[in-house]
């Protein structure tokens, strides 16, 4: 049994894809916008304090970012599981890429993102630090948040 059987994804995912009405928000790092595998029509970036868009594509902040994407609205067939790919991404990032160094990424002021944007769903991530030096366990979805 996979993961997406486990957490019974799999016939939702056989079902839909998701609709463009239904806005997904992101409260995570900035988004490799440009990703070949990310369902670029869909993602959309919300102002705030931080871009959406990443500056640095190498930073924890970034790769972080890119992958969770990639795990709700990657293309179907890429690596990621690609959960709603046709839902709209509304992406507001609560991680800086201040220090990509050692993979500090530090909170970001995070108001109002769900109210304003009309949001019915959102995914959020608040207590990741930094990448371990042995990423063995997780190479394939780095690799995909680094291509």
């Amino acid at each position: 049994m996979g993961a997406l059987d486990a957490v019974q994804l799999t016939p939702l995912m056989d079902r839909t894809s998701g609709r463009a009405e239904i806005k997904v928000g992101l409260i995570d790092g900035p988004v490799f916008l440009t990703h070949p595998d990310l369902a670029q029509k869909n993602i959309q970036e919300v102002p705030g304090k931080l871009r959406g868009t990443c500056s640095r594509v190498q930073s924890a902040a970034c790769l972080h970012g890119t992958f969770v994407a990639g795990m709700l609205c990657a293309r179907r067939g890429s690596v990621a599981p690609a959960i709603c790919p046709g839902c709209t991404l509304l992406v507001r990032p609560n991680f800086s890429e201040a220090n990509p160094a050692n993979g500090d990424m530090p909170l970001a002021e995070r108001s109002g993102h769900s109210s304003s944007s009309a949001v019915e769903i959102t995914a959020a991530t608040s207590g990741v630090t930094a990448f371990t030096e042995d990423t063995s366990s997780c190479s394939p979805a780095r690799r995909f948040s680094e291509r």
